[in-house]
């Protein structure tokens, strides 16, 4: 997980704010359409995300809301896969996670109070479904800065060729 701070001087005003991201790999479940009372509808899934020993996975769950332009159409895609109960892993990237406690309305743990983390579903850079690569997200190319003699500095990280 990653802080960092932001500015955005658009329009001469300044938004500040604090990003939080976590990246990881997990299963996508439940992917729908949520049309809220107010508001836009937008696509949402549950990712189980991978955590532990490999010998002995454990689970976090999160239920997203789809917010990033190509993660959508992704999600969007994968949904007959999803549909058809096949298993899709996907690697992610989340942000602005947050819990949230309801009660269980059936179910052996009717009345109980359970915990939900949300969380907004902003990057996947690959997707697999029944072990099969389906997706690899693009290459972005960034600027890379240099002296005036076209030599990285030291100070950055090194470039893969």
């Amino acid at each position: 997980m990653t802080n960092s701070y932001k500015a955005d001087t658009t329009n001469n005003t300044v938004n500040e704010y604090f990003d939080l991201h976590t990246t990881g790999v997990g299963y996508v479940n439940r992917i729908r359409e949520v049309t809220p009372k107010q508001g836009d509808a937008f696509m949402a899934c549950t990712i189980g995300a991978l955590r532990g020993s490999k010998s002995a996975v454990e689970y976090s769950y999160f239920d997203c809301r789809v917010s990033g332009a190509e993660a959508s159409k992704v999600i969007r895609r994968l949904d007959k896969a999803c549909e058809e109960s096949k298993q899709i892993l996907i690697g992610f990237k989340i942000g602005d996670q947050y819990s949230e406690s309801f009660v269980y309305k059936s179910g052996s743990k009717k009345g109980e109070t359970g915990i939900c983390t949300k969380a907004h579903l902003l990057f996947i850079s690959w997707v697999k479904i029944e072990g099969d690569s389906v997706y690899t997200a693009p290459i972005k190319s960034e600027a890379i800065e240099t002296d005036e003699n076209g030599v990285v500095p030291d100070t950055q990280e090194p470039v893969a060729a």
